[in-house]
């Protein structure tokens, strides 16, 4: 079995002395980074009229490049979330459930204040968000983690067989009537992770049993999306599985590509390592340009204007990115 090496995934992490980069995993903090740079565009992008639909989320049935990021970001954090909750059960399984559930409950409560504000802000009635997503299958995850990679595999496939069958059969308005399918779309969201984190087992074992496991994921996907619709917005059954699968492969190519790039941190690590805390600050900044109520300065923005306020955005973001890095202090979810 290959050694791998695995970032503590949330909380404040002081780096060790000397190498900076010597407990964490280069291609997991690269392809984070990539994931918030692209949430970051993604939402500054969503609301100007100029950008391609292709680049915004699909309003219902359909799939788009934006509608990929925040499945994958689950698919990161299911990479990890085995071998740190292990980690901390060697000092006490109480004290290691008890961290994960601060944990989780922490990003519920932190999205329950960023939907209630964005209700007041906008007027418009904001009942979930993608971090009281994460947090409750994050709960949801925590009850079958310890169990062997195939019993997560099945509890992950039979729960998102019957949120399908519950969604066709009674609950398709409330979910579409909500974000991020809502409380219920929660059992969907808490599969992707189930399976994710069985996912990453194979990873671990090696790149022979991971290239299997992305086939079978891709044939899964192909025979998913030909009987059931894809859709973020439902977080239906074959939107989790082809998500699964291009987050899946995407992580391959960024393992490959950690063993042939300098086994240095760089500009993607720098905002891999501080998710949370950058996603939290993109919400400001990006209030600086969607509030002011100057139908040219952005929903009606050319797309020159567009492109260089989302440069501004990001360079100012990395320099705080990098600011943080220096601090030596790594905040993730």
């Amino acid at each position: 079995m290959r050694s791998r090496a695995h970032p503590e995934p949330i909380g404040t992490n002081p780096r060790p002395a000397g190498d900076a980069d010597s407990s964490r995993n280069l291609a997991i903090d690269r392809l984070r980074g990539v994931l918030i740079i692209l949430m970051v565009g993604g939402n500054y992008l969503s609301g100007i009229q100029a950008v391609p639909a292709f680049l915004k989320h699909a309003p219902d049935i359909g799939f788009t490049i934006a509608d990929s990021v925040a499945p994958a970001f689950v698919f990161v954090i299911g990479l990890n979330f085995g071998p740190s909750l292990a980690r901390r059960t060697r000092q006490g399984a109480g004290a290691a459930y008890r961290h994960f559930l601060r944990r989780y409950l922490a990003l519920i409560g932190i999205g329950a204040v960023l939907s209630a504000g964005q209700t007041i802000v906008t007027g418009v009635s904001t009942d979930w968000g993608v971090l009281q997503a994460i947090g409750a299958a994050g709960l949801i995850c925590l009850i079958v983690i310890r169990l062997p990679a195939w019993t997560r595999v099945l509890i992950g496939l039979l729960m998102l067989i019957c949120y399908q069958y519950l969604l066709d059969a009674w609950a398709l308005p409330a979910v579409l009537g909500s974000v991020q399918g809502g409380l219920f779309g929660t059992l969907s969201w808490g599969a992707l992770l189930i399976l994710s984190t069985a996912v990453a087992e194979a990873w671990r074992t090696g790149s022979g049993p991971y290239g299997i496991v992305c086939a079978a994921l891709v044939l899964a996907a192909a025979i998913s999306a030909s009987i059931v619709p894809v859709s973020k917005v439902r977080v239906s059954l074959s939107f989790v599985l082809i998500s699964l699968a291009i987050s899946a492969i995407a992580f391959l190519l960024f393992d490959l590509a950690a063993r042939v790039v300098a086994k240095r941190a760089g500009f993607l690590c720098w905002w891999g390592e501080n998710p949370l805390t950058l996603y939290l600050l993109h919400l400001l900044v990006l209030g600086l340009f969607m509030l002011p109520p100057v139908a040219w300065w952005y929903a009606a923005a050319p797309l020159w204007l567009a492109a260089a306020q989302l440069v501004v955005i990001l360079a100012a973001m990395s320099a705080v990115a990098w600011w943080l890095r220096g601090r030596r202090v790594a905040i993730g979810v």
